[in-house]
């Protein structure tokens, strides 16, 4: 994936079948405070995919430097992709189906089963929470906000060609409020697909019941704060996340060695 014009121009990945298919593209939020996030999320996605995949960080200074992005940072956004995220469709050409997801999430299960759920007749699908955070701070920090649809833009399929999502433009995504952006207030209700909770599982608010396959986690998000966070290091699932780590570490030493 290359970014020149201001656009990024999709791979190809040929499937061992030989069969060359444009691969997926996944765009994660990145932030300089949590590039050991990005990198954990990244492997966790790679490592059990069946479909071609193309992983993409949304990192503010580039969207800078091509003049995509000019807002000014608010107090109260906590990570450099708060509103950054809405140019998904725009960064994919407004083209096919793009996913937009927070750094600070591990996926548990092959991504091909959260394609297999699209519906062209959505403009976007996500995991619908009914999320109020007791917390009054997270990560390292930062304020913790309550609004409605709170934690539906951490993780979105976009219908990027859809005509609805065509005003999601450099434009609107740098002036419009925080209220329209997250709350998707450019659609209407019924044009918002949902995806099962598990896809985006809530660490210290969704649980698991036990015997209940359809509450075990797909893709756990740590959005209080992960155990790359001192204050976090002990949530519930760092055992999972750190595994990872540790598997990501030593397939990077491996390569460098090589």
């Amino acid at each position: 994936m290359s970014l020149s014009n201001g656009k990024l121009h999709p791979v190809t990945v040929t499937n061992n079948g030989g069969d060359v298919k444009k691969a997926f593209k996944i765009f994660v939020g990145y932030d300089t405070k949590e590039d050991l996030a990005y990198e954990v999320c990244r492997h966790s996605i790679l490592k059990r995919s069946s479909i071609p995949v193309e992983i993409i960080p949304i990192k503010q200074s580039d969207l800078r430097k091509s003049g995509l992005y000019w807002r000014e940072r608010g107090q109260l956004e906590s990570t450099e992709f708060s509103f950054s995220r809405f140019l998904t469709p725009c960064l994919a050409n407004f083209e096919g189906w793009a996913l937009f997801v927070d750094c600070d999430f591990l996926y548990l299960a092959d991504f091909k089963e959260l394609t297999d759920m699209i519906d062209d007749k959505y403009a976007i699908m996500c995991v619908q929470h009914d999320y109020a955070p007791k917390e009054t701070t997270k990560m390292d920090g930062a304020v913790q906000t309550v609004y409605p649809r709170k934690n539906w833009s951490s993780m979105v399929l976009y219908n990027c060609g859809h005509p609805k999502n065509k005003v999601l433009t450099p434009e609107v995504v740098n002036t419009e409020s925080g209220a329209y952006l997250h709350r998707f207030q450019w659609l209407e209700d019924e044009e918002i697909g949902s995806i099962p909770f598990v896809w985006n599982f809530l660490e210290g608010h969704n649980k698991v019941v036990e015997n209940d396959s359809t509450t075990f986690p797909k893709a756990i998000h740590y959005t209080r704060g992960g155990p790359w966070f001192e204050a976090w290091k002990n949530c519930e699932f760092a055992d999972l996340w750190l595994n990872e780590m540790e598997e990501y570490m030593k397939e990077g030493k491996k390569k460098i060695e090589e």
